[in-house]
Formats: C-alpha cells, structure tokens, sequence
C-alpha cells in the first residue's frame, strides 16, 4: 500500500478506526481490555475542537466503566492527532529509502509543532523495534562489519576531534540475499562480538565473512573452519573462489544508514540511536514486502505506548 493508496483509502478518522477496529478485533468487542469483563456498551458521539478525546467512536465497560476505544494502549494511544495523518506518516516512513525527519513530517502533513512530529517519528520505530526472538538465525553466507557512529573526524590541518574509539560502536550482521541485524554495542571486544554472532547466526551457516579487525578470529572461533577474512589494510577488498571473499553486501547496508543519518536527520541522540536502527532495519528487511504497510501497522496495535517524558530524560547528541 503505497502513498496514494493510503490516501485513498484513509481519508477520514472514521475509516481508520474502523480499519484497526477490524485488526484489534476481528470478531468485534467481547470484553473489557481492563477487566475483561463483557459487558460492553458502545458510544458514538461527535468530535469538535473542544472534544478531549479526538476518537469518534468509543466503548465503555458497564462494569467497571473504563472507556476505551480500538487505539487503547497501543502506539496511538493519547495522541490528539487525527489517524490519517498517522496513516500517511507511516507511509511516507516506510517509502523513504533514507528516512523521513520530524521536520518533513510536520511540512508534509501541516503538524502544527515539531515537537509532535518527532514524538511521533518516534512511536512508529518503536513499532519497528525486531525483537531478538523474532529475528531468524541467519545460514547462506553471512557478513559481519562494524562501524562507528558521531563525533569529528580528523582532517589535515585541523585538530583532532573526538578520536574513533570515543565514537559509539554499530555491529550489523547481513545475510547475502537476506536481511540485515543492527546493534548499537558498547565495544568491539571478541566477547561482543561472540555473542552478537552465536545469537543471530546459524550453527549450520556456510560462510561467515569479516575483515581484518583482530577480534573476529577469537570472537568467531566456533566457527573457525568456516571464517574468512579480507584484508582491507592492505588493499584488498573482493577475492576467493567466484569473488565470495567481500563485506561489500554489509557496507552498502551502513552506507545506506549513514547517507540517511547525515542527509535527512543531521544531528540524533545517542539516546535513541537504537530506534533510528530499527527503523533502517525493518524498512531494509521490508522493502520487498507487498504488505509492509499494514505488517507495521499491526505491529503499532501491538506495541506499548511510548511515554514522552520516557523518551525526552537525559539526552545526549552525537
């Protein structure tokens, strides 16, 4: 579904809410999402600029008489944003190969502050936030990079900046052919990285691929038979058999998250760098996906409620 099915189809509240009603309950209301009971009362009413609660359908349980509506608990709980334009922000998120800012959003869809639109940016990558349970072990041929994330480089003629071991540390693991796994880590010691690879790697994968960072052969050890590096220190970046010796595949994947990184966002807090990696992972891993729009949006039903005050405490930028 892309922009302009959305548009199409969620023109108004009233068919966005009867879309996630139709998610949440399939079966329609049966009981109290707070007590559980069943005795459930609906209310229509109309919505007006002075209405507290913007949702123009509700539910009220008789028993303990909690109203709740189908965004009740869920990522779209206490906003006062209409849904369609939640519908068509989660669009715009999931088209933008490089990300979409708070400051886009807020232009294209007239959010009268930032504030709100990056609040909002916020709760959908949470929504794309892939367990480790629910992430595949990966088999085929499996690369494995690190890179680093913030401060100034050194460039001739000008002092140093903060140095690349001050910097923070993003361990990512791709498939060839299939998905990629980012990591926000806070060393690249082989203990690290021996649990980054034994968690989301296959006991059974056919290669592991690094290059010449001297953790990888102790942190790989398990997998020492089949462990290849290249040695970009010196030069080389493609051999083996048929060109299969490269980290090419995992470096398009980080060229692609620091592209976004420094064309559409700038400046991110260290704070919420593992949300911007979800994001660029789950719209990587979706791009195929005929129904990645509405697979993101179930996942926004089923995610808890992002607090702002959880978000805003203690921010430190890179």
């Amino acid at each position: 579904m892309n922009l302009i099915d959305v548009n199409e189809q969620f023109k108004t509240d009233e068919q966005c809410l009867a879309y996630l009603e139709a998610m949440r309950w399939p079966d329609g209301v049966v009981t109290c999402p707070a007590c559980a009971r069943d005795r459930i009362s609906r209310i229509t009413r109309k919505v007006t600029a002075k209405t507290e609660n913007k949702r123009p359908k509700l539910y009220q349980c008789l028993a303990c008489q909690q109203q709740f509506s189908a965004t009740s608990g869920t990522i779209f709980a206490d906003s006062h944003l209409p849904l369609y334009k939640w519908f068509m922000a989660l669009a715009l998120v999931l088209d933008a190969k490089k990300g979409m800012s708070a400051k886009q959003l807020q232009q294209h869809l007239g959010i009268g502050s930032y504030r709100t639109a990056w609040y909002m940016a916020h709760r959908i990558r949470k929504a794309m936030d892939v367990e480790p349970h629910e992430f595949p072990k990966m088999t085929g041929v499996v690369e494995m990079d690190e890179t680093y994330v913030g401060g100034k480089t050194i460039r001739r003629g000008k002092k140093p900046g903060r140095s690349k071991t001050s910097k923070d540390i993003v361990v990512a693991l791709r498939q060839r052919g299939g998905p990629v796994r980012f990591m926000h880590v806070d060393d690249v010691r082989a203990d690290t990285l021996k649990q980054i690879a034994e968690e989301f790697v296959s006991d059974g994968v056919e290669m592991i691929v690094t290059d010449d960072f001297k953790s990888y052969p102790l942190a790989l050890k398990k997998f020492s038979d089949r462990h290849h590096r290249i040695n970009h220190s010196l030069g080389y970046y493609v051999t083996g058999d048929q060109n299969q010796i490269h980290t090419n595949t995992v470096e398009s994947a980080f060229s692609l998250f620091k592209r976004g990184l420094a064309g559409s966002y700038h400046i991110v807090s260290i704070k919420h760098l593992h949300r911007y990696l979800s994001e660029y992972e789950f719209r990587f891993n979706e791009r195929k996906d005929g129904e990645r729009f509405e697979k993101t949006l179930g996942r926004m039903m089923r995610a808890e409620p992002l607090r702002y005050q959880t978000i805003t405490e203690h921010e430190a930028k890179a």
